[in-house]
């Protein structure tokens, strides 16, 4: 290759990598900016991660999905490998959205003005033979990352009040966290970029 064909072949290489990368920047933030707002209530598992600093890593009232909730469960099944999941949830009282029916693959009609969709993925070797076992869908919502130095404050309050997450759902139920929120205040707002 001349030196001249080589640089353009780097030239478009760079820009299809500039192109992809903006693709997935301008995907999550339209699901921020037009996603569906779901409130969730969650409780701190741990608050550091050396490599990357200060986060929250999620444990939420979604987590953990009861199997009689799934609609669609086959005689005798166990969850096969990275299952998908959808999750219907419904606006309670308290204004924290909770888990009420669950589907793998697709749910079979839209949800409901007062409800939404989030998708997820089931691991294999979940039994779902007993009806008051339970699975752990991961929708990749588990970690929230923190300015550095704010993640053991908010480990040490959120163990005696409550706390959630605000998420933006796409049509399709992929997940992002917008803001963690200490009751009604906004603590940390994602930005869109």
């Amino acid at each position: 290759m001349t030196g001249k064909k080589l640089i353009i072949a780097a030239l478009v290489l760079a820009l299809v990598q500039i192109g992809f990368l903006s693709w997935i920047i301008a995907g999550r933030a339209a699901i921020l900016r037009n996603g569906k707002e779901v409130l969730l209530r969650v409780q701190p598992v741990d608050p550091r991660d050396l490599l990357r600093g200060d986060y929250i890593s999620l444990n939420n009232n979604i987590s953990r999905i009861p199997v009689k909730l799934i609609a669609n469960i086959p005689q005798g099944a166990s969850s096969s490998d990275d299952s998908s999941i959808v999750v219907r949830l419904k606006k309670g009282a308290d204004g924290y959205w909770q888990p009420s029916a669950a589907w793998f693959g697709k749910a079979p009609a839209p949800a409901g003005a007062d409800e939404a969709d989030i998708a997820g993925h089931v691991a294999a070797g979940w039994g779902l033979q007993e009806p008051e076992a339970t699975i752990e869908p991961d929708y990749g919502i588990g970690r929230f990352y923190l300015p550095e130095g704010e993640g053991m404050a908010i480990q040490d309050d959120i163990r005696v009040r409550p706390f959630g997450i605000k998420l933006a759902l796409a049509a399709d139920g992929a997940a992002q966290i917008k803001a963690l929120m200490d009751g009604d205040k906004t603590l940390f707002e994602e930005p869109l970029y």
